[in-house]
């Protein structure tokens, strides 16, 4: 008997075997920006390093990691976490403890003494003045790339504001100067109480072929407050500085007054509270929604006693008696007074008013301009009106964090090193973002986040001792393993499974997969069925 037509010919010999004509739609293997990478100052590429601590493969996910940021013990501490507020998985149940596992990394570093190598010489030599989070990031990514380095710095220690701004309870000491030693490792000279007035001429005679200025905002800002008989009055920032410098510790009294509303009020005040004050106040002229300071300060803060009066203003100081006038908002969001006055006491009074910059030493420079409120202007490469010389971190207009200071130091260090190789900088395309939308939650079962455990109180209150302990290897690798993969194809072998055509060719571990669309039908199973949305279908042009 004669077969039918279709059985008789031999596999792949007929052209009606490659279904893929049919198609009307083909699917895509696309690469997606996740929200944390998109979020992050520092430039991170957070899902990159997530992948290999997922693995548990530790080693690897901190060199990841340090491609971007040199500083991930210091920032997985002190971060505010914009990459964890923009996480995909907090629409599912928790966001992922980013910086709990980029603190476990870098702690690891430390106690493992990994270590990163400088790149190939270039003969090209770099002057960094301020040896605060961005010159130090600037400095660590300049030795990197080859080039020699010199940190020059005002102060007698290394780390700016990381020191001097952070408390200890926040930041332990040890750890700081562990990720500091790790960069001068690298071969980066730093040279403290050592200021810099004159940069053209520092430039010429130490053979600077550029120069990268971060000074850090250590003036603390006044306030006309009428006082016929002023009781003891500091400024935050010369408190918290003259934690780290000084032999003992200041006597603040009993009741301690702390006006203003930023993070460095509260680390006042908590610090106030650490000093022996069985009260710390803090008075804001604004409510709790138009605090500048971080939520998770806040919450901090309260939880360890500091007790906050909104909507009010200091007027007057008579002696340890604090007049203060109630505020009202108006109809733009604006405080009022209200005429309605009263009273407070209080041993000390500690001004959190705000800090800026000292660039008086770089007025005279020709081409650098300074704006009203002293930062400096620069171009889109960070690169002042002086040739060769960049500005960043506290200098230039942005929010006033670590982790923005350290993305300063970066993107700084890349530019320098094009102007010093006369190139121009080309910036890669951004993909598009990676939606919760495009994601296929179905795969992914409900895991709350790790709780990091936290000090007492008690111990809180009363001591510098860190208040928030790390992860350890166990739950470190349970946490990354929470992450989404948000955009981004991690072989999970679906789209594979479930073409009904065998259209996608497996490349092998590493290298993800291909489409065949000679047999592709473009039904689109895979592109539902991908957990991380990694695939989209567009429309077939033959």
């Amino acid at each position: 008997m004669q077969k039918p037509f279709a059985i008789a010919l031999d596999v792949g010999t007929s052209l009606a075997n490659l279904t893929g004509s049919w198609r009307t739609e083909r699917p895509v293997y696309v690469d997606l920006l996740p929200p944390c990478n998109h979020a992050c100052p520092a430039g991170e590429n957070i899902q990159a390093w997530l992948y290999h601590a997922e693995e548990g493969d530790y080693e690897s996910a901190w060199r990841k990691l340090m491609e971007s940021n040199p500083l991930p013990a210091v920032h997985g501490r002190v971060c505010y976490r914009p990459c964890e507020t923009a996480c995909n998985r907090g629409q599912l149940d928790q966001t992922v403890s980013i910086h709990a596992i980029e603190r476990f990394l870098g702690d690891e570093a430390l106690k493992r003494g990994w270590t990163i190598e400088p790149g190939a010489p270039t003969g090209k030599h770099v002057l960094v003045i301020g040896a605060g989070p961005s010159g130090l990031s600037a400095a660590y990514h300049l030795r990197r790339l080859g080039h020699e380095v010199t940190v020059h710095d005002a102060g007698p220690l290394a780390g700016g504001m990381m020191r001097f701004g952070i408390p200890k309870y926040r930041l332990p000491r040890d750890i700081l100067d562990g990720e500091i030693a790790r960069i001068v490792g690298m071969g980066v000279t730093v040279k403290l109480d050592s200021p810099v007035t004159d940069i053209p001429e520092q430039m010429k005679k130490g053979g600077f072929d550029a120069a990268f200025v971060a000074v850090g905002a250590h003036l603390a800002k006044r306030t006309d407050i009428p006082a016929r008989e002023a009781g003891k009055i500091v400024d935050a920032v010369s408190l918290l500085r003259g934690m780290e410098t000084g032999a003992e510790p200041p006597k603040l009294g009993r009741r301690v007054v702390i006006y203003g509303g930023g993070n460095t009020a509260l680390d006042a005040a908590r610090t106030a509270k650490r000093l022996g004050a069985s009260e710390a106040l803090v008075v804001y002229r604004r409510t709790q929604e138009q605090m500048p300071a971080h939520d998770v300060e806040l919450e901090e803060a309260l939880d360890e006693g500091v007790i906050l009066h909104w909507l009010r203003t200091i007027k007057q100081i008579d002696g340890t008696t604090f007049t203060v006038e109630k505020m009202k908002i108006d109809e733009n969001g604006w405080p009022q007074p209200t005429g309605e006055y009263e009273e407070l006491e209080a041993d000390t009074l500690i001004l959190a008013l705000g800090q800026s910059v000292d660039t008086s030493f770089m007025k005279t420079i020709p081409g650098v301009e300074i704006a009203d409120d002293g930062v400096i202007d620069v171009d889109e490469t960070m690169m002042t009106g002086y040739r060769g010389l960049f500005a960043g971190g506290d200098m230039v207009p942005a929010e006033r964090t670590v982790t923005v200071a350290v993305g300063h130091g970066k993107k700084a260090a890349l530019n320098i090193d094009a102007y010093l190789r006369g190139e121009q900088r080309e910036l890669p395309e951004k993909h598009p973002a990676a939606d919760f939308e495009r994601l296929n939650t179905w795969y992914y079962t409900d895991a709350d986040k790790t709780v990091q455990p936290t000090l007492d109180l008690i111990r809180r209150r009363t001591t510098f001792d860190e208040i928030h302990g790390g992860l350890d290897e166990t739950n470190a690798l349970f946490e990354a393993r929470r992450c989404l993969s948000c955009g981004n194809c991690f072989e999970c072998d679906n789209c594979y499974g479930f073409c009904p055509d065998n259209a996608v060719i497996k490349l092998g571990p590493g290298r993800r997969f291909e489409f065949n669309y000679d047999f592709c039908k473009g039904c689109g199973l895979c592109a539902a069925e991908c957990p991380c949305g990694a695939i989209v279908m567009e429309p077939e042009t033959f």
